[in-house]
């Protein structure tokens, strides 16, 4: 679901109006590292994906609605080593409960690997998981959005 969740998307259709095709499924970018075998347990083991398509060269790991094409590194497909740059953000509803999943296997990691859960300036609740190969992985949620859907959790609101 949107970064924005589900309650409040369906809020903000209802204010704007905007027919929806629902089409598209879902965003599954390609993440190039030097060695797909060392990168499956990461996304597996660690952060809960599961392989549903595996080739000597590349591998699609899945979980709830996110995916990632995972290709080794080759002509065309340089891999830049240790860039810890921004390529993959994974909107989720609860940044903290995903935390509290997967904390006991995060703590397996580096010490420095894992940033977060944390606020940002930009509204935006974080987790930033630090792949082996040095691809940061972020997870996060709107800070006003979830808000939003506590309090009309409290409030007992439906709608």
């Amino acid at each position: 679901m949107p970064w924005i969740g589900r309650r409040y998307l369906g809020k903000f259709r209802a204010r704007l109006s905007i027919a929806m095709d629902n089409n598209f499924i879902q965003i599954t970018p390609f993440m190039i590292v030097p060695d797909v075998d060392k990168a499956l347990p990461f996304f597996n083991d660690i952060l809960g994906f599961k392989t549903l398509l595996r080739y000597p060269d590349h591998a699609y790991v899945h979980r709830e609605t996110a995916g990632f094409r995972i290709m080794s590194a080759g002509p065309g497909n340089p891999f830049q080593p240790g860039t810890r740059r921004f390529a993959y953000y994974v909107d989720v509803e609860d940044v903290d409960a995903l935390y509290a999943e997967l904390k006991p296997r995060l703590d397996a990691l580096p010490k420095g690997d894992v940033h977060g859960p944390a606020d940002k300036s930009y509204g935006q609740r974080e987790l930033l998981i630090l792949a082996p190969d040095g691809n940061l992985i972020a997870f996060g949620h709107a800070i006003q959005a979830r808000r939003n859907t506590s309090e009309d959790s409290i409030r007992g609101s439906t709608s």
